[in-house]
């Protein structure tokens, strides 16, 4: 198949390219800068707020993998949220419909999912706030008809360079360095997913999945210290401290105002702070069993990932 990959310079885009690749398949890239890439396949430099670009690009396509979004904790303009991970979905799936593209896979994300013990999503921060959307606009989409895949990651890690979307891989850094002042609910339950079985399932849910169909990629259920409790085994690191959430919260309201004051991204919000005090627990089961989704064990991910950073 000629897959588009929106996204496809990202953290996890990088990763579907390249799954695309080795399975077959030639990936179309487009992304704002994907001639600089140095990705395999058709590079095409473009935005999905570009709804000329995005029509100019869905040209000869047997199917899309749209996974671009805005992955941040702050920008100084709300609406490029609502712009890129809202504005961006729809804008594809009309192109879509209008070029007749059978297959369009969507990446949405666990933190459009409500967490564990709640009955629906919460709003925490802009980032988390426009992927609810973008998830109900997708899922309102699949009820018209579109021919749409929903696939949901939990916190993808594994190697790659340091960005926003590679938040684990990030914290590790910091925390070798010295620089992490500790963790905000440590306790709370995430589910790790390790970036190249996420991007595999991405490319088996492109070749087999029911249109319609809704996937978790999830993997391993941990609290947070775990993760750095495989560090410590590794490399005899102490484990950082336990930042309290009253603690945590006074220190975002201080970023924040210190954000809208100087434009310099904050370290930490309220939002993000919000975030971390719930459990996300996920259930691949469906994905195993439908999708052939594999889990890497966490002490194994964190592993290599701490051999490719020494």
């Amino acid at each position: 198949m000629v897959v588009l990959v929106t996204g496809g310079t990202g953290y996890l885009g990088r990763a579907i390219v390249k799954a695309l690749a080795a399975r077959g398949h030639e990936p179309v890239i487009f992304a704002r800068h994907a001639t600089s890439s140095g990705l395999p396949g058709r590079l095409l430099d473009g935005d999905v707020r570009d709804a000329r670009a995005v029509r100019d690009a869905v040209r000869d396509i047997d199917a899309v993998c749209h996974a671009a979004a805005l992955v941040s904790l702050w920008r100084p303009r709300p609406q490029d949220f609502d712009d890129v991970n809202v504005g961006g979905l729809r804008t594809m799936i009309e192109v879509c419909r209008e070029r007749g593209v059978p297959r369009l896979l969507y990446t949405s994300s666990f933190l459009a999912l409500p967490p564990a013990g709640r009955d629906m999503p919460i709003s925490a921060n802009d980032y988390q706030r426009t992927k609810v959307l973008a998830h109900g606009v997708a899922g309102r989409a699949i009820d018209a008809g579109a021919p749409l895949i929903i696939v949901m990651p939990g916190v993808v890690y594994g190697m790659g360079p340091r960005t926003e979307g590679n938040l684990v891989g990030g914290l590790i850094q910091d925390h070798l360095a010295g620089r992490l002042p500790g963790v905000i609910g440590a306790d709370r339950i995430w589910s790790y997913a390790w970036a190249d079985d996420v991007a595999d399932a991405h490319v088996t849910a492109l070749e087999r999945a029911p249109i319609g169909s809704r996937y978790v990629l999830g993997g391993e259920n941990v609290p947070q210290m775990r993760v750095f409790e495989i560090v410590r085994a590794v490399t005899g690191r102490s484990l950082p401290r336990r930042i309290p959430f009253a603690a945590a919260s006074a220190a975002g309201f201080v970023e924040e105002w210190r954000a809208r004051l100087f434009g310099h991204p904050p370290l930490v919000t309220r939002g993000a702070v919000e975030i971390f005090r719930h459990d996300w627990t996920l259930d691949s089961a469906r994905s195993e069993r439908e999708l052939s989704y594999r889990v890497t064990p966490l002490e194994r991910g964190i592993r290599t990932v701490l051999d490719g950073l020494s």
